[in-house]
């Protein structure tokens, strides 16, 4: 497959976020494309994850590549407690590898999602990038009914000249709703905004159906990104909005350079402490150390300059942000 180029930005001659990011149409073949979808509903090990005591509105799993010695990627954001992750399933690994293709360099752990109506939305955030290999590509795949990403520019970026401060959401049909019910990869913002009459940086990117979204780290440092509920009657919406009964299936592609051992005892890769298999250490449960991890999510949420290796270049242990027994 041909590599990415300006071509391929979801407007011709406009860039998407920081210009590291595109949007690609039609990008599974079309064998695979009308199959997926029923699929991964069927092979997809869907779980309900918990964050701050209520559950997430959407359904979750976690898949990764397997080393030979039993170890697996791991990817950590603010969660109770994150799925398992399983050896790639057929369908998954299928897809995988045509990522893998597009990028021209490895992917090797998916976050699936399954948004199962309009409601089922994911809170704006930036991906936390504590385990995600420096320099990489986050990839995300569209399967089912389009919904729009709404990318946003972070609030310390109103003093950034480059921001469009008066970018309005397009064609905006499904406006904000705050959120009901916690999300895991969502930090809140409880502090008011002191530049709230000033506008932030705002575009809609449509995911449709076969659709697949190629985010930069630039674009994940300086814009905060969102699925945002939707629940206008059905008579409103387009054809693509309907397909697969309304529900959407998202993978989410990326490169991961922390690794558990198969035991999920000990932890080592580029997030933890020790960098090395040689090197691993106890996974921590809870505690001092996890507050000082979902400080660092949070800063990374709100901080267009984030210091990545002053948040996380001396690593963390942390597996889970509970204290409850393993």
């Amino acid at each position: 497959m041909v590599g990415l180029t300006e071509r391929d930005f979801l407007k011709p001659g406009e860039t998407i976020a920081e210009g590291d990011s595109c949007i690609l149409y039609d990008f599974l073949p079309p064998e695979l494309a009308e199959t997926a979808f029923d699929n991964l509903r069927k092979e997809v090990k869907w779980n309900t994850m918990m964050h701050r005591g209520g559950e997430v509105p959407r359904l979750v799993a976690q898949e990764g590549g397997v080393l030979e010695d039993g170890s697996f990627p791991i990817y950590r954001h603010p969660a109770d407690e994150s799925p398992p992750c399983l050896p790639f399933s057929p369908t998954v690994e299928r897809i995988r590898q045509h990522v893998e293709d597009l990028l021209h360099e490895p992917v090797n752990h998916v976050l699936i999602q399954h948004y199962r109506t309009g409601a089922d939305y994911i809170s704006e955030h930036s991906d936390k990038t504590v385990d995600v290999v420096r320099g990489s590509k986050i990839v995300n795949v569209s399967l089912g009914a389009q919904r729009f990403m709404t990318l946003r520019t972070k609030k310390d970026a109103l003093a950034n000249p480059k921001a469009d401060l008066d970018a309005v959401p397009a064609h905006d049909s499904s406006p904000p709703s705050p959120p009901t019910t916690p999300d895991a990869d969502a930090d809140a913002d409880s502090t008011p905004d002191k530049a709230k009459n000033l506008k932030r940086g705002v575009q809609r990117v449509p995911l449709p159906h076969n659709s697949i979204f190629v985010m930069g780290l630039e674009t994940n440092a300086k814009w905060l990104h969102s699925i945002r509920t939707d629940k206008r009657p059905p008579k409103t919406k387009h054809a693509t909005e309907l397909r697969e009964n309304g529900e959407r299936i998202s993978l989410t592609f990326r490169t991961i350079g922390t690794f558990l051992t198969a035991d999920e005892r000990l932890i080592y890769g580029q997030g933890a402490k020790g960098k090395t298999r040689e090197e691993a250490r106890p996974v921590v449960r809870g505690g001092a150390e996890a507050e000082r991890l979902i400080v660092a999510f949070g800063a990374e949420n709100h901080q267009s300059d984030f210091d990545w290796d002053a948040n996380y270049g001396g690593g963390s242990d942390v597996l889970h942000f509970t204290t409850r027994a393993a």
